[in-house]
């Protein structure tokens, strides 16, 4: 067992040399407990010094292309710890550890995982550094790059450059201005200062939580929680924001806002029905433990059923799959009457993988209804298995039954609480549960 002391020395150190530490556990085993600061270098480059935004970003912690972000390492014992991932508000608690030695670097070496996402950062400890990669196996060769030190507790800066503007509030959004298939959203923005949180609601879900600064007239929002890896940036125009989307290493767009109440997203209720003459769905499927499962049967007899389409890649499908689990258990005489399933559609090349993945998820995850293997994950196989509905437009949608088999209502994407949309969604669900017990 490896211990180290903090000192005063590092103490001095860190006034003089860190932008800004902040105290930690005197002693500890393996690594330095409290707040960190991580970094998942999607792209090295750099860009000339030319004007006063640039100077910025070059001289005080933060660099293009790196999307930074906060975690907590609390000791559970003398040896074992847990870390959380914070993202504003959001506390994601990874207690799936391994912690060893590699003999060839003679460094110690830790492994996070996200076991509801299959992925998780290998990195390399010394001392309050860490140096490795995220790593998501599912995805062809996918590696990120990964950097942290300990006792760092701001995200993106420490400077508190007076801003130009208040985001706080709801902007009408576009993004991929730059191509043919530009996507509506809403932005939701709360300043306090130069502290920024938010998200961004779609028509097929929303980007979570995320945080952020605002320095002068530009501003910056990132998230990182195990299965995507966002960075957002933009700059105040006027009335308008202009900015960049970036998603994981590859994927980047642009995006505009501007302030406008009489700007909405289509009604998540109408942007999926059945097909002109369907009356509903029919399946049959095996568990991941190998029962069968049929609709109709009588099974499904007297309850309300609850389909939904899903990943257990996709963040909105674990914000949807958590609802029905908290709605079931803290309403016990409504589950009563309720028969959920969710189809899983997965990054798997073979249905074994990917049923061991759903069997993990589930014990993961506590969800005490069936989720089943429904096929790659691909909007098209979605519609294969319910080729009743006119299309499938996102990962999650859900589709709700009546006792008597009668769709009542399909609902795409899936509001989560990070959004202004949530309560309304719980009432609404609750209200709507409620109607169908009585039929």
């Amino acid at each position: 067992m490896h211990r180290y002391f903090a000192t005063g020395f590092f103490a001095f150190f860190c006034i003089l040399l860190l932008p800004r530490c902040v105290s930690t556990d005197s002693s500890y085993s393996r690594i330095p407990p409290g707040i960190w600061r991580g970094v998942l270098v999607l792209e090295k480059f750099y860009i000339p010094v030319n004007d006063k935004d640039t100077v910025i970003l070059l001289t005080d912690q933060f660099k293009p292309g790196e999307l930074p972000f906060n975690f907590e390492i609390t000791y559970i014992d003398d040896k074992r710890f847990v870390v959380d991932i914070i993202n504003g508000s959001e506390r994601i608690r990874c207690d799936s550890i391994d912690y060893g030695r590699n003999r060839y670097t003679a460094r110690d070496t830790v492994n996070i995982y996200f076991p509801e996402y299959q992925s998780y950062l290998h990195v390399d400890v010394r001392g309050g550094v860490m140096q490795g990669e995220w790593i998501v196996p599912n995805k062809n060769n996918y590696r990120v790059p990964f950097y942290a030190h300990s006792g760092r507790d701001y995200r993106f800066t420490t400077m508190a450059v007076k801003p130009e503007g208040d985001l706080s509030g709801e902007w009408a959004t576009v993004f991929g201005v730059e191509t043919e298939n530009r996507e509506k959203a809403i932005g939701e923005f709360k300043q306090t200062g130069n502290r920024l949180e938010g998200t961004f609601r779609t028509e097929t879900g929303d980007y979570r939580f995320l945080e952020g600064t605002v320095q002068g007239r530009k501003f910056w929002l990132s998230t990182f929680d195990g299965a995507h890896a966002y960075l957002f940036s933009g700059s105040m125009k006027g009335d308008s924001l202009q900015g960049e989307y970036r998603s994981g290493k590859t994927f980047r767009t642009l995006w505009t806002a501007w302030r406008d109440p009489a700007f909405k997203l289509t009604n998540p209720d109408s942007l999926t029905g059945l097909k002109a003459g369907a009356t509903g769905f029919n399946f049959k499927v095996k568990t991941p433990e190998g029962s069968e499962l049929a609709f109709p049967s009588p099974a499904f007899d007297g309850k309300i059923k609850i389909f939904t389409i899903m990943g257990t890649w996709c963040p909105n499908c674990r914000d949807e799959q958590i609802f029905l689990r908290d709605f079931i258990k803290n309403n016990p005489e409504a589950a009563k009457d309720i028969a959920i399933v969710g189809f899983s559609f997965e990054r798997h090349k073979d249905p074994a993988s990917a049923n061991a993945q759903l069997i993990n998820y589930k014990k993961k995850m506590q969800i005490p209804f069936d989720l089943v293997y429904g096929g790659k994950a691909d909007k098209a196989e979605a519609e294969k298995l319910f080729p009743s509905l006119s299309k499938v437009m996102a990962f999650p949608t859900m589709i709700i039954l009546d006792k008597n088999n009668r769709v009542r209502q399909i609902h795409t994407g899936f509001d989560g609480p990070a959004t202004s949309k949530y309560a309304d969604f719980e009432r609404k669900f609750a209200a709507l549960i409620e109607e169908l017990r009585k039929v």
